[in-house]
C-alpha cells in the first residue's frame, strides 16, 4: 500500500522551507515518503523488530540502532506516528471510521462533527494538521537534551508558549507571563503574607529532590493531600487541591526549572505538529544509523521456536533477539497474549475533544507566539468538573491550520465518559463565551483602574487574561463561534495520569505493560498507549524501561559519539524557538454533504463522514 498521496497529506516538516537557521539543507530520507515504499522487505534477518512508528519506539529504534543493533522498524499505517500522529481532517474521518469499526485499538466513541459541508464550511482538508495526542515540551526536559545531543532537532522547529491561562470563580486568568516574582507580588489577589508563604513553597519545589530535608518532608507525607501539605507546612490553603505531593513538586520543579532556559518561557510546541513530528525526527536518526523502515506492512505470524517473522508482503525475517508491539499494531496471533497482559493493568481513560476555529484567539497568546494553554482546574466548572481539563490552542502561526483560525485541544482524564464529556463541553463554552465577548465588546468603555495593577517600573498589567474585567462578567454572547470542524473521542491507556508507573517504575514494577511479556514468549514485549500528561514526561524514562529490558542496561543508552562540532550546538540552541512564517498547502478541499442539524461530537445522534 502506498503513503498518502501528495494530495491527502500535509507537508512534513522536512518537506517544507522552514524559517528557522539550524535547519540542515538535506534531511535523512524516510521510506514511504521521500522515498518509495519497498513492494518486499529485502532483508533476511534482524536484531529487533519494532511494530508502530510512535514517539516512545521511534525513539527506541533511533537508541537501538545507534549502538549498532539490527533494527526492523515497521508501521501498519501508511503513515509515520501510529498513536499520535498529525492528520488533515480528510484522514480524520477515515481515522474516525475504523476507530468506530475496532480498527484502532484502545479508541472508542470516536466522533467527528464538519457543520454546514461544502455549501457553506468550504475549506481545504490539507491545511489542516490536527494532533491525536498534542503535547508541550519543557526547555528543561531529558527529551529536549536527547534531541540536541542526536541532532534531532534540526528535523523539526520549536516555538516558545509563555502565557498559562487559569479559569477561577467564574472567569479567566493569566497565571504566567514572564512569572517574575514581580508578578507574584503584584497579583492583587494575595495578601502579602500569602506571597510570601508562595515564595517559601516555590523556593523548596526548585530545590534538588535528592536533599535530605526536602526527600524526608515528601516521604512523610507520600499519602497526604496537596491541599493539607500545603496548609500544614507552608501555610497555603489553595481552593483546588486533590493531588499528592510527588506528583505535584515533580510537576511544579520541571515548570519552575524550565524558565529562562532559552528565553522568558517555561514550555516549547512543534511548529506543524506534535509528537508525531518528533517521532519522524527520530526515524530520521535511526535510518542513519542503519535502521530499515516500511510503511503499510503487517506483521501476519511468528514462529517463536524458528524465531521466523511472516508479513503481509511475503517477506520472511528472522529476528534474532526482541519484538516490541505498540497496541494499535497487535497482530491477530498475539491479541490473546495482549489481552492477558493488559488484564493484569488497570486502565485509565483519556477524553478529548479537538475544535477547529475561525478565530486566530490572539488574546489568549503572548505577543509573537502562536499558542497558549488553559487549564480549567477540578470543581472550577459548572459540571463540578473532578478532574483537571487542560486545552492547548494554536493559531495559524503555529502552521497546524490557515492564518486567521485557530485549534483548540482539550482534554481531561475523568474516568466516566459521559461526566468526562459533559466537562470538556462546559470548558468549551467558557473559552467560547470568553472569546466572543473579547471580541464583541469595546474594552477602552468599561475596563477601569481596577482591572489593571501596576508593576515596579510604573506599567499597567491588566489582571484579566482576556483583557476582562468584572464589569464584562454578566455578558452573554448573541452569536456562536463559527467552527470548521468538531473531533471528540476516548482513548484508553495503563499510564497513570500522575505518571507515577513511568516515572517511579521500580515501585509499580507489574503496573506498567512494558514491564510485562506474553506467557508463550519472552521475546514479545508491548508498549502503551499516550497518556493524558500534557507535557513529554516520561517518554524517555519509558524508552530507557524499554532499552534496558532488550540490552539488560541503560548504561550506553545512546552513549555515541557523534560527528558534528559541539560548538555548532552553542550557536543554534538560542534559535530552538524561533518564529516561522513558512507557507502552507492549498489543494482541493474535501467533499462534504450539507447537513444543517445541529449535532456535535459528544451529544450526537450519529457522525457526519
Amino acid at each position: 500500500m502506498p503513503a498518502f498521496r501528495k494530495t491527502e497529506r500535509r507537508a512534513l516538516m522536512a518537506e517544507r522551507r522552514p524559517s528557522a537557521s539550524y535547519i540542515p539543507a538535506v534531511i535523512p530520507p524516510l521510506s514511504g515518503l521521500e522515498k518509495p515504499n519497498a513492494h518486499s522487505l529485502a532483508l533476511e534477518q534482524c536484531d529487533i523488530l519494532i511494530l508502530g512508528t510512535g514517539l516512545v519506539e521511534s525513539i527506541l529504534a533511533a537508541a537501538l540502532a545507534w549502538q549498532g543493533v539490527a533494527v526492523l522498524h515497521i508501521d501498519r499505517n501508511p503513515h509515520y506516528g501510529d498513536t499520535a500522529p498529525t492528520l488533515t481532517i480528510e484522514q480524520l474521518k477515515r481515522w474516525c471510521v475504523e476507530a468506530n469499526q475496532g480498527q484502532v485499538a484502545h479508541v472508542s466513541d470516536a466522533q467527528i462533527y464538519v457543520p454546514g459541508g461544502e455549501r457553506t464550511n468550504a475549506f481545504s482538508s490539507t491545511d489542516y494538521g490536527v494532533d491525536l495526542s498534542p503535547k508541550v515540551m519543557f526547555a528543561q526536559l531529558d527529551l529536549l537534551a536527547l534531541l540536541v545531543r542526536l541532532k534531532v532537532y534540526r528535523y523539526v522547529e520549536f516555538q516558545s508558549v509563555s502565557n498559562f491561562h487559569m479559569f477561577e470563580n467564574d472567569h479567566f486568568l493569566l497565571k504566567l507571563t514572564g512569572a517574575s516574582q514581580e508578578q507574584i507580588f503584584t497579583d492583587q489577589q494575595l495578601l502579602v503574607a500569602t506571597k510570601r508563604s508562595l515564595m517559601r513553597f516555590l523556593k523548596f519545589v526548585l530545590q534538588d529532590n535528592a536533599a535530605p530535608h526536602k526527600a524526608a518532608l515528601l516521604a512523610a507525607h507520600a499519602a497526604t493531600p496537596i491541599g493539607d501539605f500545603l496548609r500544614r507546612q507552608f501555610h497555603l490553603a489553595p481552593p483546588q487541591a486533590d493531588e499528592l505531593p510527588p506528583a505535584h513538586a515533580h510537576a511544579r520543579g520541571r515548570f519552575l526549572v524550565s524558565l529562562d532556559v532559552y528565553g522568558k518561557f517555561p514550555v516549547m510546541v512543534l511548529r506543524y505538529g506534535g509528537p508525531g513530528e518528533l517521532a519522524q525526527g527520530f526515524c530520521r536518526s535511526a535510518a542513519v544509523a542503519g535502521a530499515t523502515y516500511k510503511l503499510a506492512t503487517r506483521l501476519v505470524d511468528y514462529d517463536p521456536q524458528a524465531k521466523v517473522a511472516r508479513f503481509d508482503d511475503g517477506s520472511r525475517v528472522r529476528i534474532n533477539e526482541k519484538i516490541v508491539v505498540l497496541p494499535n499494531q497487535v497482530p491477530r496471533f498475539l491479541q490473546s497474549g495482549y489481552a492477558e497482559a493488559a488484564a493484569r493493568l488497570p486502565p485509565f481513560s483519556v477524553t478529548r475533544l479537538v475544535a477547529i476555529v475561525r478565530n486566530a484567539c490572539a488574546e489568549w497568546m503572548a505577543a509573537s507566539e502562536s499558542s497558549a494553554v488553559v487549564v480549567f482546574p477540578p470543581h472550577s466548572l459548572p459540571t463540578h468538573n473532578q478532574h483537571a481539563v487542560q486545552a492547548l490552542i494554536q493559531n495559524g502561526g503555529a502552521g497546524v491550520c490557515p492564518a486567521g483560525e485557530a485549534i483548540w485541544y482539550l482534554h481531561t482524564p475523568e474516568p466516566h465518559a459521559a461526566k468526562a464529556k459533559a466537562d470538556l463541553e462546559s470548558a468549551f463554552a467558557k473559552m467560547e463565551n470568553a472569546l466572543l465577548r473579547e471580541s464583541a465588546t469595546n474594552l477602552d468603555d468599561v475596563l477601569d483602574d481596577k482591572d489593571f495593577v501596576l508593576s515596579q517600573q510604573g506599567t499597567p498589567i491588566l489582571v484579566n487574561s482576556f483583557k476582562l474585567g468584572e464589569s464584562l462578567l454578566s455578558f452573554v454572547p448573541t452569536q456562536a463561534l463559527d467552527i470548521v470542524c468538531k473531533i471528540g473521542f476516548v482513548q484508553k491507556t495503563y499510564i497513570n495520569p500522575d505518571l507515577s508507573n513511568v516515572l517511579a517504575p521500580e515501585a509499580t514494577l507489574q503496573l506498567n505493560i512494558s514491564n510485562l511479556g506474553v506467557r508463550d514468549s519472552a521475546d514479545i514485549m508491548f508498549l502503551n498507549m499516550p497518556s493524558a500528561e500534557i507535557s513529554y514526561d516520561g517518554v524517555v524514562g519509558e524508552v530507557k524501561l524499554l532499552y534496558q529490558r532488550i540490552t539488560g542496561s541503560c548504561d550506553d543508552f545512546f552513549d555515541v559519539d557523534f560527528e558534528d562540532d559541539e560548538d555548532d550546538d552553542a550557536a543554534d540552541l538560542p534559535r530552538l524557538a524561533a518564529a516561522a512564517h513558512a507557507a502552507l498547502d492549498n489543494d482541493l478541499a474535501i467533499d462534504d454533504d450539507y447537513d444543517s442539524a445541529p449535532h456535535e461530537p459528544f451529544g450526537a445522534d450519529e457522525m457526519e463522514l
